[in-house]
């Protein structure tokens, strides 16, 4: 199925009548095509665009960070039908699960909690105690990863909130581009915004955050693996996964290494 028929499709993400995209040269071709010509578009525009070209067959990962509560105040005026779900850890901060009660009560966003299927409990005597001291990557793999693939199931593409700015990985993050390791277009409505315009919009149209951004936490995650940065540290990233060199839990990486790309 090419880019051009996949708003066409309009059943149940599930119906027997979903057909994947296929990356053929044609497609990307296409994707690049459009990358291009919405670089100089708003994030808008852009979430307009995707909302038209792939109707009930677009969605949102979100983990309410500023970029992501910035584009869900988006959505709430050009595209409030659009599926949003978050990646529901077991180990997000209490912060990071009240904001998600207050997006609602101010757009009308019911943003779904997609849960693991073992709870954090059940997960950790699995693995003889909690897995992200011994083995961080495989507890992002198990618990958001595998929850990605739930959230985009039936779905031909996601936007997310990165920005080039934040990491060398991001840089390369296009407007539009294909997802190889979900097998979905990614659309990065922010991805040439930098922090500042972040939170200008966040302040000038009183968009709810996570109080934690007022603590010093740039990055939230998990709350085992987040913390709040150093005196003297300036990279927004340095607080998750500190001391390690993970920097990335595997949702957004580009180049993919050993088959997994996390």
């Amino acid at each position: 199925m090419t880019l051009s028929s996949a708003s066409a499709v309009a059943s149940r993400p599930n119906s027997p009548s979903f057909q994947p995209l296929e990356a053929t040269p044609e497609f990307l071709a296409e994707l690049a095509e459009h990358s291009a010509r919405l670089e100089s578009a708003t994030p808008e525009e852009i979430i307009t665009w995707a909302a038209e070209r792939f109707a009930s067959r677009l969605t949102m990962a979100t983990a309410f960070g500023p970029e992501g509560c910035v584009i869900l105040s988006m959505l709430a005026r050009v595209a409030p039908k659009t599926y949003v779900f978050n990646l529901d850890t077991g180990y997000q901060f209490q912060q990071t699960l009240d904001l998600r009660d207050r997006i609602e009560e101010k757009y009308g966003l019911a943003v779904d909690m997609l849960k693991p299927e073992l709870s954090v409990p059940e997960y950790e005597v699995l693995h003889n105690g909690p897995l992200y001291k011994t083995n961080p990557t495989q507890c992002c793999f198990d618990r958001k990863i595998k929850l990605l693939h739930q959230g985009i199931q039936g779905k031909h593409a996601w936007m997310s909130g990165i920005r080039r700015d934040q990491s060398e990985d991001r840089a390369q993050a296009a407007i539009v581009g294909w997802d190889k390791k979900f097998s979905v277009v990614k659309i990065s409505p922010l991805a040439n915004w930098t922090k500042q315009l972040v939170w200008k919009r966040i302040f000038d149209e009183s968009v709810p955050y996570n109080p934690l951004h007022d603590q010093n936490y740039p990055s939230i995650g998990c709350w085992p693996c987040t913390r709040a940065l150093a005196p003297g540290e300036t990279d927004d990233r340095s607080g998750r996964w500190s001391g390690t060199a993970k920097t990335e839990c595997g949702l957004h990486t580009i180049q993919e290494t050993d088959g997994s790309g996390i």
